[in-house]
């Protein structure tokens, strides 16, 4: 694994850090259902999350994966976008990611898909900008139809991110999983958001990298899958979706891509037996 700056490369995947910040709720709040056992086993797993006075910080990470031979890349996630972006109300905008893309070598035209998670304004802030121009001009964004379906007309996402990318062609709505290319398929991980999907980028030379999205947005569902965060839109389907992933990244020895927790490329954690 390499590091320079806020990019962090784990082979052909690069984690891209757009912004870190303290979260509107205290951490406590925003798990409510979590013992001391499990926010005990989230402080080994993540210690850079815990903020002054109970405060959650977490970073705002996109990844960027490279075509086998290099010369093109795949973005998972958009960040949290300029200080007049859909975020603007509660993330810490504007972010840096063209910075930190430049930084790593990696240019805008030279993006040909990006995938989003889910339609969050901190995963979509980059995605197009004021003007409604996409912001990566050569790529197709492709997310999940059953989460395009369910986006509400007045949330700032959808003037921001899906009208534009419509308008230009560039949006792509996919049911299920679905292969992006060898190497690379979207696993559908519903329940944070109806439609939220997760990245798996198979290595035959390496240990898979898992994208988890929001799939667990904090160490303590790391540490105990079955805790609820306070913003799933459906609690009980994110759970079976957290711990089927997780399952399968342990099985497989798959290491864990995430998008806010402090450490970009983390391991699922061992569990007793029984």
């Amino acid at each position: 694994m390499t590091s320079s700056g806020a990019h962090t490369r784990r082979g052909p995947v690069t984690a891209l850090l757009d912004a870190t910040g303290l979260f509107f709720k205290a951490a406590r709040d925003a798990f409510p259902g979590a013992a001391e056992a499990d926010w005990a086993a989230a402080a080994g797993l993540d210690p850079g999350a815990a903020g002054p006075d109970g405060a959650w910080r977490l970073d705002f990470r996109c990844f960027a994966v490279a075509d086998p031979g290099g010369g093109g890349w795949t973005l998972v996630d958009a960040g949290v976008g300029p200080a007049e972006g859909p975020g603007a109300p509660w993330c810490p905008v504007p972010g840096r990611l063209p910075e930190v893309l430049a930084e790593a070598g990696i240019e805008r035209s030279d993006v040909h898909t990006v995938v989003l998670t889910h339609l969050h304004e901190d995963h979509t802030g980059w995605a197009a900008d004021a003007a409604g121009r996409p912001f990566f001009p050569s790529a197709r964004y492709v997310v999940q139809r059953a989460e395009t379906a369910a986006l509400d007309r007045q949330d700032p996402v959808w003037d921001w991110v899906v009208e534009p990318l419509r308008a230009a062609g560039q949006l792509h709505e996919v049911d299920g999983r679905h292969r992006l290319r060898p190497g690379v398929t979207l696993l559908p991980t519903p329940g944070h958001t109806p439609g939220h999907q997760s990245v798996l980028v198979e290595r035959p030379d390496g240990r898979d990298v898992l994208v988890t999205g929001d799939l667990l947005v904090h160490a303590v569902q790391l540490a105990a899958p079955a805790v609820a965060y306070a913003h799933e839109r459906d609690p009980a389907a994110a759970r079976a979706s957290r711990e089927e992933m997780l399952a399968r990244a342990a099985d497989s020895g798959a290491v864990l891509a995430t998008a806010h927790l402090t450490r970009p490329f983390v391991d699922v954690p061992r569990r007793p037996a029984g």
